[in-house]
């Protein structure tokens, strides 16, 4: 008897029963809300089973059959998965879905980039790109949204594995006609009466004012962003000076005004910018492909618009 379902189907159960709603569940796979809407109907009609009970303005929930089915539809997901490992190892080819998650900060710089030259070099491989802060990598890491994360190494919890890829200190951003611009070098204290625009984005910000913290040096903070974009616009601006960890190829900021970037001279913890995934015996052949290519990569080449100091290893 043929099949009336498909895998995508099962996926799109799958989504919206760990989601609880369809709109998360719509942002999680990257599929239209109607899309999975329909699908759910369609196996609802299929097993003659309600799997969800609607709740008026509170997502959904599983029905007691509902969980059942949610369960071995989970079960088979995770089947076919280990089948297409199965066959990624008999063919020794790396092949199939991976989906990348980087750090909100990095991601314009570096993901589409790797992404490129990942998939050129593993024509078989599909690619998914998401994006967050720091607690949003690991959370997606946690539900499995991600199969890995380009992050630093700052909360990294203890079910989480994280390699090293590269380490980058600190630099001083300033716009390019500020007192300082020509300086090569600076220790932090010099700043200390100036306004500073903060990044103020979960954990990044606790990095950069223990900087300040390591050095008894109190911070004049008058800007803060979530956001790098708005954080370069505003320092070439005037606005004030930042810290960043990734100086940029280009010394442009959106708006088109110049940026102007100092080494710091004080001793100061650099972070690391690595791969992050969830702690487990075997990664899939996908996953360790990316691994390499991306160690790989950042060695030969470095990290893509990014001017890396002379000390990067």
């Amino acid at each position: 008897m043929p099949l009336r379902y498909t895998f995508r189907q099962l996926e799109y159960l799958v989504a919206v029963g760990d989601a609880g709603t369809i709109a998360l569940a719509s942002e999680r796979v990257n599929v239209s809300s109607p899309s999975i809407s329909a699908a759910i109907s369609q196996l609802e009609a299929e097993f003659g089973v309600q799997i969800f009970v609607r709740h008026h303005a509170q997502g959904l929930s599983l029905t007691p059959g509902g969980q059942r089915i949610y369960n071995e539809a989970k079960r088979i997901l995770d089947d076919a998965a280990a089948l297409s490992d199965l066959a990624n190892d008999i063919t020794n080819r790396p092949r199939g879905p991976i989906t990348i998650g980087a750090l909100n900060t990095v991601a314009p710089l570096i993901s589409a980039a790797i992404r490129r030259s990942f998939e050129i070099e593993y024509p078989d491989a599909s690619v998914t790109l998401r994006e967050g802060h720091q607690a949003d990598l690991f959370d997606m890491l946690g539900r499995a949204e991600i199969d890995v994360a380009i992050t630093y190494d700052m909360g990294i919890p203890k079910e989480v594995a994280f390699d090293e890829l590269i380490s980058l200190p600190p630099y001083v951003m300033l716009p390019a006609d500020h007192k300082f611009a020509d300086k090569g070098s600076i220790i932090l204290s010099e700043l200390e009466s100036e306004p500073m625009v903060l990044l103020d984005l979960p954990i990044s910000r606790e990095y950069f004012l223990s900087v300040f913290q390591s050095l008894d040096v109190r911070p004049n903070v008058t800007e803060r962003t979530s956001d790098m974009s708005v954080v370069r616009s505003l320092v070439a601006n005037g606005y004030g000076y930042s810290l960043v960890n990734m100086r940029t190829r280009s010394e442009l900021a959106p708006d088109g005004e110049r940026l102007a970037f100092l080494k710091l001279e004080d001793e100061i913890r650099p972070l690391v910018l690595g791969l992050a995934t969830k702690q487990v015996e075997h990664r899939s052949r996908i996953v360790e492909a990316f691994y390499q290519h991306v160690k790989n990569s950042v060695e030969n080449h470095g990290l893509p618009g990014v001017e890396l100091p002379a000390s990067a290893t």
